[in-house]
This record gives C-alpha cells, sequence and structure tokens, in this order.
C-alpha cells in the first residue's frame, strides 16, 4: 500500500532531506512497483531508511529504537517465538504491565499487531525501527541463550506448520492465496502450532451467543486465549472439518474424526470431537505426542514400594489389573508403559481399544468399531483364538464386557483394563454394580491402580517455601515430617508462562486384592471397609502419595487438595 506525501513524507519534505521533485518520482516507482513509498525513496537513494523511519515515528507520535544502543532483555526476547519474529519482522522491547511493547518497521501493520495479540493473548504496543536493523536484532539475539532458547523449544513446531500444510494442501477444497479463505486457513494453522508450542493436551473451540470461546488445556488445566469475531465461526469450524475428513453439511449429529501431521520423522495425531450445542458446533482436538508414551514405569512417579509392587504385578501369567480415574488422568501412559515394559519377540499383545490413540510398535491393536457392531465384547471373543499372553480391554464399562475380561483372566491371560472410578477400593462396587458376581471378581482381579495427575513445580523458578501451621495441619502434616520435608513453591517465569508449574506427574493408589479383601469382596462389604483393610495392609491413598511427593518438593499442598481427597482414614 503506496503512502501519500499528506503523512510522514512531509515530515521528510519539512527537514529538506526529500524535494518535490523527487518524491512525485519516487511516487511512480511506487505505483509501477507496487511497493510503498517509503521504499521507493531508500531505493532511489534519496534517503535512508532509518529517515523514514524516524519520520514515521515523528508522525504518527510513536517512538523511534535504535536498536544498536539499546539491550533487550533475555527475558523480553524469549516472550515472542523466534519463528513468530523472523515471519513478522518483529523484535520485543519491553514489557509494561499486562502490555508487551514490540519494534515494528512499518506503523500501520494492524494484521501483525493483531496476530500477536492473538498469540501472546497481551495488549500491543509498538515503536519503530527500520526494518534492516530489526533484521540484524533478530539475528543478534535470538539462539544466543545458553540452555533451551526460544528457536531450539519452537524448531519441531515450525517443521509441524510446514508438513501441515503440505498434508491440507492434498485436495482440500480451501485455496491458500484466495482473500477470503486465506486468514482463516492461517488462523486454524496458528492455533494448532500456538497449542503445541505451550504443550497443550487439548484445544477447546466453544461458539456462544456474542462471541467464540478458545481455550487450551495446559497441565490440565484451561487457559482462555484471545478469541477471533463470532462470525469467523462456519469459515473455522469447515477447515477443522476438512482436516479431520469429516461430513462438513453434518451440523445435527456428533462426529469424531482425525487430522494427522508429521514433522521430521515426528507424527502428531489430533483426536478432534465436534457436539452440537445450542450456539452451533463445539469442537475439541486432543493433542496425542507418540513421545508421551515413550516413558518407562520408572518415570511414571511411583513410589518406591509402588514400583516394586506394580513391576511385580505385571509379570504375572494371569489375572485382571484394572486402572481407575476419570478422563484425562494418565491411565493410557500406565498401561502404555506396562505393555512396552512386557512387549518382548516371546510375548503376544493385543490391545481392544476406543479409538486407538497411540500405536505401539510389536503390539497388535484393534479398534472398536460400533457402526458395523464390533465392540469390546466381540473383540475379545475373537482375540483369544489368536492365542495371546497379555490383553489390553480399552474400557469394561458393561457386563457383557466385564465377563468377558474376566474368563479371559480365568483361561490363563494377563488382562489390563480400565474403570472410571474415583478410588482403587469403588472399582470392586462398581464391577459389581454392572452385574459382575462378587465371587468372579475376588478370584479374577489381582489389583487396582487408582491414578491422578498433579502439576510440577517449575524446576526453573521454584523455591524454598513455608507453609502456615494451619495449611500443614489440614493436609495431615506433622511437625515430625515437616522437619525434615523440602517444601517448594513456583515464582512463575517465562519457562512456566507465569503460572509456577511446568508438567504433571501422576500420584497412585494401588490395592493388591489380599486373601482379607477377597473375604471383604465375599460379604459383600462396602467400598469403606474394603479401603480400611486395604490401608492397614499397606496401602497408600491417592492423598498419601500426593502428601510425600509434596513432601520432596514435587508439587504443592494445593496441587494435591486440587485434585484428591482426605478420606477418614486418613486422618487416622
Amino acid at each position: 500500500m503506496a503512502s501519500q506525501p499528506s503523512d510522514y513524507v512531509n515530515v521528510l519534505l519539512k527537514r529538506s532531506l526529500v524535494s518535490p521533485d523527487q518524491v512525485t518520482e519516487a511516487e511512480e516507482l511506487s505505483k509501477t512497483n507496487n511497493i510503498p513509498l517509503g521504499e521507493s525513496l531508500v531505493s532511489l537513494n534519496y534517503v535512508t531508511g532509518e529517515d523514514v523511519c524516524r519520520a514515521m515515528a515523528e508522525h504518527y507520535a510513536l517512538d523511534y529504537v535504535n536498536l544498536s544502543e539499546i539491550k533487550i532483555p533475555e527475558s523480553v526476547v524469549e516472550l515472542v517465538p523466534e519463528t513468530i519474529a523472523r515471519e513478522n519482522i518483529t523484535i520485543p522491547l519491553s514489557e509494561e504491565g499486562d502490555a508487551l511493547r514490540v519494534i515494528l518497521a512499518d506503523p500501520m501493520d494492524v494484521e501483525t499487531v493483531e496476530k500477536l495479540r492473538f498469540i501472546l493473548n497481551r495488549q500491543i504496543q509498538i515503536a519503530l525501527a527500520p526494518r534492516a536493523s530489526i533484521l540484524e536484532a533478530i539475528n543478534r539475539y535470538y539462539g544466543q541463550f545458553d540452555g533451551e532458547s526460544a528457536d531450539s523449544m519452537l524448531q519441531e513446531f515450525t517443521d509441524t506448520a510446514i508438513d501441515f500444510t503440505e498434508t491440507e494442501d492434498a485436495g482440500d477444497g480451501f485455496d491458500d492465496d484466495d482473500d477470503s479463505n486465506g486468514p482463516i486457513v492461517r488462523l486454524v494453522h496458528l492455533m494448532i502450532s500456538e497449542a503445541v508450542q505451550l504443550r497443550a493436551s487439548d484445544i477447546h473451540v466453544e461458539p456462544f451467543e456474542d462471541r467464540i470461546r478458545i481455550r487450551y488445556r495446559i497441565d490440565g488445566r484451561l487457559v482462555e486465549r484471545d478469541s477471533p469475531p463470532r462470525r469467523l465461526l462456519g469459515a473455522i469450524l469447515s477447515r477443522i472439518k476438512i482436516l479431520a475428513d469429516m461430513d462438513i453439511a453434518e451440523r445435527r449429529r456428533p462426529q469424531d474424526g482425525r487430522i494427522k501431521i508429521t514433522a521430521g520423522g515426528k507424527t502428531l495425531d489430533l483426536r478432534v470431537s465436534v457436539l452440537p450445542t445450542n450456539h452451533g458446533q463445539s469442537v475439541v482436538m486432543r493433542l496425542l505426542d507418540p513421545d508421551n508414551i515413550k516413558i518407562g514405569i520408572r518415570q511414571l512417579g511411583l513410589g518406591e514400594t509402588d514400583f516394586r509392587l506394580f513391576t511385580e504385578l505385571i509379570k504375572r501369567p494371569n489375572g485382571i489389573i484394572l486402572v481407575t480415574g476419570p478422563t484425562g488422568s494418565g491411565k493410557t501412559t500406565t498401561l502404555y508403559a506396562a505393555l512396552n515394559a512386557m512387549n518382548r519377540p516371546d510375548r503376544k499383545i493385543i490391545t481392544a481399544e476406543d479409538p486407538v490413540e497411540y500405536y505401539l510398535p510389536g503390539i497388535n491393536q484393534t479398534e472398536v468399531r460400533h457402526d458395523i457392531g464390533l465392540d469390546f465384547a466381540k473383540i475379545i471373543k475373537a482375540m483369544l483364538r489368536q492365542a495371546p499372553n497379555m490383553i489390553l480391554v480399552g474400557e469394561m464399562r458393561d457386563h457383557e464386557t466385564a465377563s468377558m475380561g474376566i474368563q479371559a483372566s480365568l483361561t490363563g491371560h494377563l488382562v489390563f483394563s480400565t474403570l472410571h472410578t474415583n478410588d482403587a477400593p469403588s472399582a470392586i462396587s462398581r464391577l459389581t454394580d454392572i452385574g459382575v458376581p462378587g465371587y468372579l471378581v475376588a478370584s479374577s482381579v489381582i489389583a487396582v491402580l487408582a491414578q491422578r495427575l498433579v502439576r510440577v513445580i517449575c524446576p526453573r523458578c521454584k523455591q524454598p517455601h513455608k507453609y502456615t501451621k494451619e495449611v500443614l495441619e489440614s493436609a495431615g502434616i506433622t511437625p515430625e515430617m515437616a522437619n525434615g520435608a523440602k517444601f517448594m513453591k513456583g515464582a512463575g517465569c517465562n519457562h512456566c508462562n507465569r503460572s509456577g508449574y511446568r508438567g504433571r506427574i501422576a500420584v497412585y493408589e494401588i490395592m493388591r486384592l489380599t486373601s482379607k479383601i477377597r473375604e471383604h469382596i465375599f460379604k459383600n462389604s462396602t467400598t469403606a471397609q474394603i479401603r480400611e483393610t486395604a490401608m492397614a495392609e499397606g496401602m497408600s491413598t491417592l492423598f498419601q502419595d500426593g502428601i510425600l511427593k509434596v513432601l520432596n518438593g514435587i508439587t504443592t499442598i494445593e496441587e494435591v487438595f486440587r485434585v484428591t481427597k482426605k478420606t477418614e482414614q486418613d486422618d487416622e
């Protein structure tokens, strides 16, 4: 867009840096080559880029920054990823309250300002510097930091975005060069790239009467981001549906799909769910990173006693091991870690999953397909003819599936499965509730493992913390326990997005079915009675395991209270 002499060029004329004839000549060049007037004046060697930038700053009442005379703090530079800085020719200058001040070469570059506002979820203020100076500063500042620089953290996300574009171009119905669709394509790309950058596990696109709300689930907590206008909802939904191979015209029924991204040999899957609501279709995209399930049992977060018990249990030749917890509590990660530990050439492992989230080499995985009547029970019946050693059943959600799993365990197979219960003892009553006789539960289930995920204190900003006497008492921490504890808390830094936490770890309780617990099952005892016996025999509850991680400086009391609860036995 060519500038007119009525704006900043008048400043150049007033300062006698250019003549009217030179401006006229530059205008003709600007129209011929479709470039800004200031750029034409520089290309004709009538003024320097610094002259034009200073004139712009004076005209628009903005600050001019000489980047060679200032030093931008490392903490500020890290706020804008290198890929974003290079793509938009910008660099952050300073933080001013909740606003971020960035340096641009063009004061009228509204698109870049809006993009930064969306990515960083901050108000953006601008200062000016010549384009060449900004590029030189980007080369100077990025990549110079020790440790994990913005560039190294985001290199894989850059690769992902490139491969993502290649995937989409294979006949997706959008023309990236088209003005009406291009911005939507970039917006969806930006949304996914930012979620990956922030280590989000889910992207939520939720329509309301007057706006679209976009939220990312980061370390288990939903964080709201800047939202696009409501009028873009239809285009955003269409773009996502095309990528996930869904029916664009279907708006009344729920739909599920997948988006696969390949980046430098690494595959990232997005599991997409669309649900009709009062104000439109709500979308949740779950980001599935295969690296998340490559951890060993040792890295799961089990205490030493529970670790020895769990490794002993998964070596049993037969029986059922149940993993319980709500959606998003890390059950799949725990089960896959167990399968990976036992995945050897002399063992045959088959899974029945709904859906298959991660693909494991060397393991036979079968996906439930309700549309053709292929449910868990039918898959289990068929897989037993395949002579497996170990079986994973995604979830025991009904009597038929549970009965088939129990039959498999009683005929010499080790069966892993999940249940949605609050704790380990509740799994027994859950199985009897869906119609499994108590004697079958007692004879087949060998252990129940319950788990939750707590956030880990950020390693870069963690510092010693002192809790009040009241808080310690509410957590059941005695003065003797507190004396040897390493209480920590995160101060908040750029590495953890000022939350004080980065990453998550599981807290566990493992209930082994001993003879006394089996007697309780035969007697149809209450869950409280089963829990009391299990604790008397050495079971640590979710709350107790969480407090142990607090004492070791891994997480905080607030996190433990957020995801677990004290039982009556915990107070004893």
